[in-house]
């Protein structure tokens, strides 16, 4: 069996490949960079042979600078990040509720397409034409998640001190964000407390 070198060397990377594709070790700092990676074909010019080279690439997130005055998240006290099953109850109280109160004030405004459905720990309220909220728990951070039409995404803690849940970056409070955003759009008021 008669082998040309360019057949030799693609069953070469593909006798390779599966090392190659093996992920490697992350380094346990907190930088987040990655500082070198495995090697990584590079195709010759048009001669149609390859060439082997290491390839270096430096990802890393800087921390940020906010002593220019932006404004950015504020700190998170990890002595008071709630247990798992508080979360839980917490988050599950607050959207039920919401879900309640929603339900009513779609009774009480004419939207084409107003609809509120919770399933899979997800809350979804659909204002036709206006847009769609999703609310959702992330267990992980333990946060609750909003996509607004309007503000766009937000991540609320719970504030142990005003017990609600609040946007870190700006103070906000979930229930008020919610109150007027929806008279905003819908033009009618509503009081989710």
């Amino acid at each position: 069996m008669v082998v040309d070198a360019a057949m030799a060397s693609k069953l070469l990377f593909l006798r390779k490949l599966p090392r190659l594709l093996k992920p490697l070790p992350l380094p346990l700092s907190s930088s987040y960079s990655i500082r070198r990676l495995r090697l990584l074909p590079l195709e010759a010019s048009r001669t149609g042979t390859n060439r082997w080279s290491p390839a270096a690439r430096n990802f890393c997130s800087r921390p940020l600078n906010l002593a220019d005055g932006s404004q950015g998240p504020a700190a998170i006290d990890y002595r008071s990040v709630l247990q798992e099953d508080e979360f839980h109850r917490l988050a599950n109280s607050t959207i039920h509720n919401l879900l309640e109160k929603l339900e009513e004030y779609g009774d009480n405004v004419e939207i084409d397409g107003f609809d509120v459905d919770y399933g899979n720990e997800v809350l979804t309220l659909k204002l036709g034409d206006l847009g769609t909220y999703v609310l959702n728990k992330q267990t992980p951070n333990r946060q609750i998640w909003l996509s607004s039409p309007v503000s766009g995404p937000s991540r609320f803690d719970w504030d142990q001190n005003a017990q609600t849940w609040v946007y870190r970056r700006t103070k906000v409070d979930l229930l008020k964000i919610f109150e007027s955003e929806l008279e905003q759009l819908c033009g009618e008021p509503i009081n989710l407390s």
